[in-house]
């Protein structure tokens, strides 16, 4: 049965990409075909799974020797953490007490139209009221919960090449 496991690097780094992509396209869905307007948050967090895919199909592409899959390893693992940073963030605005809630903003829209670009990563990363907004559970989890998820177990994906001796 281990035996099933032991894809090389190359591989494990095109499945994390084929997962990060399955995680885009689920938030496609949601969005286009159930109409869930994601909020500053959950864009942040696409972005974060976009960038941590983009660092896995580079690592499959160039299917580097020991040291590059251990930097491509650690990359794709900051990178990961620091989307389920944001998703952290964003289950901690979701389970605040209603007056504790962030005033609900401009939309993105207008803030990259009227606002400098620091003001709208400041306002892409602070989260809005729009943010504690839970119009999505599954298993009773929340949309930003089941992300949080996905972008630990990338980074773990991710980390474990560093350990998979099959490269060798």
């Amino acid at each position: 049965m281990l035996e099933l496991l032991k894809f090389n690097p190359r591989i494990w780094f095109l499945l994390g990409f084929l997962g990060c992509v399955f995680l885009l396209g689920m938030g496609a869905y949601f969005q286009l075909v159930d109409g869930l307007e994601p909020c500053p948050l959950c864009i942040s967090q696409r972005i974060a799974i976009a960038l941590t895919g983009l660092c896995f199909l580079v690592a499959a592409i160039h299917n580097p020797q020991r040291p590059g899959i251990k930097i491509y390893a650690i990359t794709g693992a900051v990178i990961a953490l620091c989307g389920g940073a944001v998703s952290t963030r964003h289950v901690w605005i979701q389970h605040l007490p209603p007056d504790k809630v962030p005033e609900c903003g401009p939309g993105l829209e207008y803030v990259f139209q009227n606002f400098p670009l620091s003001a709208t990563i400041k306002l892409m990363l602070n989260g809005t009221g729009d943010c504690a907004e839970v119009n999505w559970q599954f298993l009773g989890f929340s949309m930003p919960a089941w992300t949080l998820l996905a972008f630990l177990l990338l980074a773990s994906l991710s980390l474990l090449q560093i350990w998979n001796k099959t490269a060798d």
